[in-house]
């Protein structure tokens, strides 16, 4: 595909570029889920591509030299898996009237609700050109391969102008994160909720303190291989009881725990010196964010995962100075524990007219929907204040 004086194509594997040259697409902030390290992990270990559903399909910009100036991480999806941005009234629509849905493409960070940038630039001062020229390219790949549609999850904020100029429609998502106030504890933390929400803590603290349990806080730089394999079977028990199967495989997260380990941070549960539950929080200290991602336990304990998915990486994010943990899609129960309401949008570009106009008017529902939950979910803030306690 030729964009004016730039060629776009798209490749079937991240290997087919070198870590250094897709790596230099990246900001400093654009965070460890973009990183070469971390697309090419999915990728070596067959969490993605094969019959996975998710069949790889990077779109990269080339100057005149052949020089990569432009990338976005794009997959082309036989089903809605693992996305977190719910379309399947869409699919049905579309199979009502005999049209395939699938594959469609889909720019976004498997497995993983996180937003970033999405059109990756090398040189800044040709960030509009590039960026124009990788939605245009989107586009054109699914019109020349007779795709349904094109989905870009939880760009950046600045991306979000050139793809709603180019026809795409914005959705909004709500997920929930807990900010730093600067506090200096945890008990300062929890005497800036509400009281409600303070003494809830407390007492679910209470019940698992009552099981003599001990944390261990393990830095990726010093996880084993054992402590994966241990991480990994808390990990594949939390699916299995939801009679489910897990996205990623131990081989994975082995190969993401020598690839990144600054990024990682792992913290397992004992109880009489033996493991029983294990939690994975992905770390990025240059935008001082943490990303609460997987938890698991091989034994029962009520209010476990709350103790070991929230209130031990909140400990750790305020030893650290981290200033934003955030916990993941969905899930109102996070409120009660600390943390706020936050929107993000994702952009869809649907190529039959009239379903794009089905979709807009859906859309358009649906965010007066979202604007009623938000102002809903605003009145159940558990903070007392912005301002911290002394």
């Amino acid at each position: 595909m030729s964009q004016g004086t730039y060629q776009l194509r798209a490749i079937q594997s991240i290997s087919e570029v070198t870590e250094t040259e897709w790596n230099a697409l990246l900001s400093p902030v654009a965070g460890p889920f973009l990183r070469y390290e971390f697309l090419n992990a999915l990728e070596q270990t067959n969490c993605v591509g094969g019959n996975t559903g998710w069949q790889v399909a990077h779109l990269l910009v080339e100057n005149i030299d052949s020089e990569i100036i432009g990338a976005m991480p794009l997959y082309l999806k036989q089903h809605s898996y693992g996305e977190f941005v719910f379309d399947w009234a869409w699919a049905q629509a579309y199979e009502q009237n005999n049209l395939p849905y699938y594959p469609k493409a889909l720019s976004a960070i498997p497995f993983t609700p996180v937003k970033g940038p999405r059109l990756l630039v090398a040189n800044q001062a040709h960030q509009v050109a590039v960026r124009e020229a990788l939605v245009r390219g989107l586009k054109t790949l699914v019109t020349q391969n007779n795709l349904s549609s094109a989905h870009v999850l939880f760009p950046d904020d600045s991306e979000l102008e050139e793809l709603h100029n180019q026809g795409f429609m914005l959705r909004d998502s709500v997920q929930f994160h807990w900010r730093n106030q600067g506090y200096e504890d945890f008990e300062q933390f929890l005497a800036a909720l509400t009281m409600k929400r303070r003494k809830n803590i407390r007492r679910e603290r209470a019940e698992v303190a009552n099981n003599q349990l001990k944390y261990r806080h393990i830095a990726g730089t010093d996880a084993t291989s054992e402590d994966w394999t241990f991480f990994y079977r808390c990990y594949e028990n939390t699916y299995i009881e939801h009679h489910s199967s897990p996205y990623l495989s131990e081989e994975c997260f082995q190969l993401l725990g020598r690839a990144m380990p600054e990024n990682f941070h792992l913290i397992i549960a004992y109880r009489d010196e033996s493991p029983i539950a294990s939690s994975l929080l992905v770390v990025d200290r240059l935008t001082s964010k943490a990303y609460g991602r997987y938890w698991g336990a091989i034994e029962y304990l009520p209010c476990l995962h709350f103790e070991l998915a929230y209130y031990q990486a909140i400990d750790y994010c305020i030893k650290e100075g981290i200033q934003t943990f955030e916990g993941g899609a969905q899930g109102e129960h996070k409120m009660a524990r600390g943390f706020l309401p936050t929107t993000i949008q994702s952009a869809h570009w649907i190529a039959e007219p009239r379903f794009s106009n089905a979709v807009k008017r859906f859309l358009e529902r649906e965010r007066e929907g979202m604007a009623a939950y938000i102002d809903e979910l605003e009145q159940h803030i558990p903070l007392k204040s912005t301002k911290v306690p002394s």
